[in-house]
């Protein structure tokens, strides 16, 4: 039987401001990944998505870090109601407040797809660490385990070239 499902976005961002969950996933199928995501108190890393993403504001605005081909950070402002398109390989990181939702549409990552996630020190922008996850449900948020493994080792968030140690977030 064929599924088309229509979902009310507004009432999902409701349930995941009340729940304090980050993501809720609205499907996933081989080629269509749709979520929505509410905004955290605290996001420094850059994903590294194996498939081409869109992301659009629902409610709030978003600052869409990212790192251009010359690997320098730049910064993309994304006003409610709008519509960014992020080409895979692209590392970004949205920043967005927790009271502001995004939905987001990728592919379903293929066999042996990997998603990257990357830091990089706040004081002269020297590559920190690396997270490298297979992500066959995104409903598991790795975004959150990601964070819980680097945040849980210093010597992770420890700059090799001038020694700066990132700071783990206030829980």
């Amino acid at each position: 039987m064929l599924t088309m499902p229509i979902v009310d976005l507004l009432e999902q961002a409701r349930w995941l401001a009340e729940t304090g969950r980050h993501v809720n996933v609205l499907w996933q199928h081989p080629d269509s990944l749709m979520f929505i995501a509410r905004g955290r108190e605290y996001r420094s890393e850059f994903h590294i998505n194996p498939s081409d993403e869109t992301m659009y504001m629902l409610k709030g605005e978003m600052r869409l870090h990212y790192r251009t081909p010359e690997g320098k950070e730049a910064i993309a402002m994304i006003p409610e109601g709008s519509l960014i398109y992020t080409p895979a390989g692209t590392p970004h990181s949205p920043r967005f407040p927790p009271d502001a939702f995004a939905l987001i549409s990728e592919r379903k990552r293929r066999e042996d797809e990997i998603d990257r996630f990357h830091w990089y020190c706040t004081r002269c922008d020297g590559f920190l660490h690396e997270e490298i996850f297979i992500v066959r449900d995104y409903a598991e948020d790795p975004v959150s385990k990601a964070y819980r493994r680097f945040f849980d080792n210093e010597a992770f968030r420890t700059c090799k070239k001038c020694g700066e140690v990132m700071p783990a977030p206030a829980s």
